[in-house]
């Protein structure tokens, strides 16, 4: 018998609408990776469930395994919403539910979903099954996680002896972006689907009237809180610095169009990178374009300079930092044309409102990683009594620094230009 005859439930009735399209994503085998991100009532969880409950009982091989950062939450969290997807499809009489251990089996083949803590990475891989292999893959709560590492420690672990795996992220976003999840969905990959989810997109019945009271009272109270807690977005903590950015790809064909490019450099000292950066700006539109880089701990002079020349093969001026004219200098004789920043008193702050005043900062971000974070993280720092300070940190800035090098030239003309019309005015 398979699952479809076992099966007597509208999927239309457990399934809400935002999810329709991923669902038939998932039944077609388009991606691997599914991140789901929302706010609260958003259902992302519960449509997770539905997902692994019907994969499983259409593949004999299919297992799953399901983790959140503490192993003493899964009971009443993931696990129940597991449950409770095996009680809306209407399949309970075919699977046995067990607490001790935490386990849940499809009787009629013996396939199993197990239950795991992320508090040591490491033990995914005593996770064994009898037959066929983990298909499916759940880190529930991922913004409560320790960072991508754990997770890439436990899919080296999983994703192996089988043709085809599913793995499911779901999570509120936290309100900085400066967050390490809020970062990962910023980089596109082919095998991954990132899908974004809130309440307003769920039948009012399923939700609730006070579950919409609340909502509607902190929408009303505090608009900020309800668009990062209801809505699920990244609101930020109110001290970003830049809120001008666009991270995208750069297609090969407007980098082809691009007259003009800069290139600036900020040279890394004992644990600090070296942060090469290249770009293009728009002046008519003002709009900057950073679409190459080199960021790199521990890089000699030598492969400085030959990984720089990869992405200036027509050798044109560097402008780097002039805190070290030495390196300038040993740049210059390894053949890389490098000059010195101007800077000067204020031109850090200076530097940080004129980018701040663009119309828009785009960062790719296959190209340029390192300066879609920092761009995107850089945030002002709080004194002791919460309020935040007046000045930029000196710390996570490092292709910050050498894209003001590298536009230099534009932010002292329009400081003069600035001074001569107040000037005129007088």
């Amino acid at each position: 018998m398979t699952y479809q005859n076992q099966i007597n439930v509208e999927l239309t009735d457990i399934i809400a609408p935002a999810f329709y399209g991923v669902h038939w994503d998932i039944k077609k085998g388009k991606h691997t990776h599914y991140k789901l991100k929302g706010g609260r009532g958003s259902t992302k969880s519960s449509f997770t469930g539905v997902e692994i409950i019907l994969g499983m009982m259409a593949d004999s091989e299919a297992n799953a395994v399901c983790f959140r950062r503490v192993g003493n939450t899964l009971q009443e969290s993931v696990y129940e919403q597991l449950l409770w997807a095996i009680d809306a499809l209407n399949v309970n009489h075919l699977w046995h539910a067990s607490l001790t251990p935490l386990r849940l089996t499809y009787k009629p083949t013996g396939q199993r979903i197990a239950f795991r803590g992320m508090d040591d990475p490491n033990k995914a891989k005593s996770i064994k099954v009898r037959k066929g292999y983990f298909k499916y893959i759940w880190f529930e709560e991922r913004a409560e996680m320790d960072g991508e590492e754990a997770e890439r420690k436990v899919l080296q672990s999983l994703m192996r002896g089988g043709s085809k795996f599913i793995v499911f992220y779901t999570w509120n976003p936290p309100k900085s972006i400066n967050s390490w999840v809020n970062q990962d969905v910023m980089i596109p990959r082919d095998d991954t689907l990132v899908h974004a989810s809130t309440y307003l997109e769920v039948p009012k019945e399923w939700l609730g009237e006070q579950f919409l009271v609340e909502a509607e009272h902190l929408k009303k109270t505090k608009p900020q809180a309800y668009e990062n807690e209801y809505l699920g977005k990244a609101t930020g903590t109110g001290g970003q610095v830049f809120d001008n950015v666009t991270v995208r790809v750069i297609e090969d064909e407007e980098i082809e169009r691009f007259d003009k490019v800069y290139h600036g450099l900020d040279f890394g000292y004992a644990a600090d990178p070296l942060a090469y950066i290249k770009c293009y700006f728009d002046k008519t539109r003002r709009r900057l374009f950073i679409f190459g880089e080199v960021y790199q701990v521990k890089l000699s002079n030598t492969n400085a300079v030959k990984k720089i020349k990869q992405h200036n093969p027509l050798n044109r001026y560097v402008t780097a930092d002039s805190e070290d004219i030495r390196t300038i200098n040993e740049f210059n004789e390894l053949g890389l044309r490098t000059i010195a920043a101007k800077k000067g008193p204020g031109s850090v702050e200076h530097g940080i409102k004129w980018l701040q005043d663009l119309e828009e900062i785009i960062i790719d971000p296959i190209r340029c990683p390192n300066a879609k974070r920092e761009f995107t993280g850089y945030e002002l720092e709080k004194d002791k009594n919460g309020n935040f300070k007046g000045s930029y940190p000196d710390k996570d800035n490092h292709a910050i620094d050498a894209t003001r090098y590298a536009l230099e030239e534009h932010m002292v003309f329009r400081k003069a230009k600035i001074g001569k019309r107040s000037k005129v005015g007088l």
